[in-house]
């Protein structure tokens, strides 16, 4: 298997592999665009470079000469008088996070918010799926587009427990569901683990949960969830939220249930440095036997950070044992 790196602009295509020196190719689950980072030699006698970049082009990492890892828009580039030089990209996704705006959306799915967000700051999308959840209003001042999606998402999944995640493919948005994954990659000391480590954390872990509403004119109604083994282990940790939007008392049980579920759970979090597979990224699921650490079992990837260097493919993961996609609470900003 091979590696190529394409870069495009409106006057050229070139293929960079005879220069490049190594190339990183990274992304974090709880971040709008993956990166790639390209180190190439752009001189021959270091006397002349042999090609400059625009930022604004376009380049592309390519896998096997078929399948397409990344592509992204050239942002920043640096070069020294050797004529070693650093390109940096990210994927289409970065542009969410480079425009805020004040907006307030009302009877309209975080699905719906988000295709009218594209629609509006000429955002290039692909396959949207339908998020189901009616949000009966969202007011958002002074958010980036991906803040304003993002919380959206967590709306809409502490309502119906659907999970979505925002992905580029081929240089368009495109918003998933998250669906239960089977194991395709097994990561094994001996076999293909390099390094790992391993933590475990309470710090974050609730017991239960307790959600309130009404106002001065109504009594207050509340719903109340709580894991009697959790507290029976780890003590009373409780998670208050008062919501914005006016609940039914089955809506704040609801809730409570599925705030429960999220944060009634132990961190665990494992890094592993191993030879590489292309498919394996954030968000993918991987099983790990690490027989020093006591890695075992099903983890997904939190985070890469996918490196290609003389011929060579390693790849370091964050897992955990849960699914951390980004949440992002919505509270109403005022004058809304």
């Amino acid at each position: 298997m091979s590696w190529s790196v394409e870069y495009q602009d409106d006057q050229q295509n070139v293929h960079l592999d005879p220069i490049v020196k190594s190339v990183s190719w990274s992304g974090d689950i709880k971040q709008a665009a993956r990166k790639l980072v390209v180190e190439l030699s752009n001189t021959g006698d270091q006397r002349e470079i042999y090609m400059t970049y625009k930022k604004g082009g376009e380049l592309r990492l390519i896998w096997d000469e078929k399948l397409e890892l990344f592509r992204g828009v050239l942002f920043a580039d640096q070069l020294n008088s050797k004529g070693q030089m650093t390109l940096t990209a990210y994927d289409e996704n970065i542009y969410l996070t480079k425009s805020k705006d004040t907006k307030i959306f009302r009877n309209m799915t975080a699905s719906s918010v988000i295709k009218k967000l594209c629609g509006e700051f000429s955002i290039s999308t692909g396959e949207i799926q339908d998020t189901g959840y009616v949000i009966p209003k969202l007011v958002f001042r002074d958010k980036t587009l991906f803040e304003m999606m993002v919380m959206s998402l967590t709306e809409s999944q502490k309502q119906n427990g659907e999970w979505y995640h925002l992905t580029s493919r081929e240089g368009k948005l495109q918003l998933l569901a998250r669906k239960e994954q089977s194991v395709k990659w097994v990561l094994e000391n001996g076999v293909n683990v390099l390094d790992a480590s391993y933590s475990q954390s309470i710090e974050d872990t609730k017991t239960q949960i307790k959600v309130a509403g009404g106002d001065a004119a109504k009594k207050e109604i509340s719903a109340a969830a709580k894991d009697g083994e959790l507290i029976r282990r780890f003590g009373v940790m409780q998670h208050l939220e008062k919501p914005e939007q006016s609940m039914t008392k089955s809506q704040m049980e609801q809730r409570a249930k599925q705030l429960l579920a999220d944060l009634g759970t132990i961190e665990d979090q494992a890094r592993i440095d191993c030879l590489g597979i292309p498919e394996v990224i954030s968000g993918s699921c991987v099983y790990v036997k690490e027989s020093v650490t006591g890695i075992l079992g099903g983890y997904y990837v939190s985070a890469d950070d996918h490196r290609f260097e003389r011929g060579n493919h390693t790849m370091s993961l964050t897992l955990s044992a849960t699914d951390d996609i980004p949440r992002m609470e919505y509270k109403e900003a005022k004058g809304g």
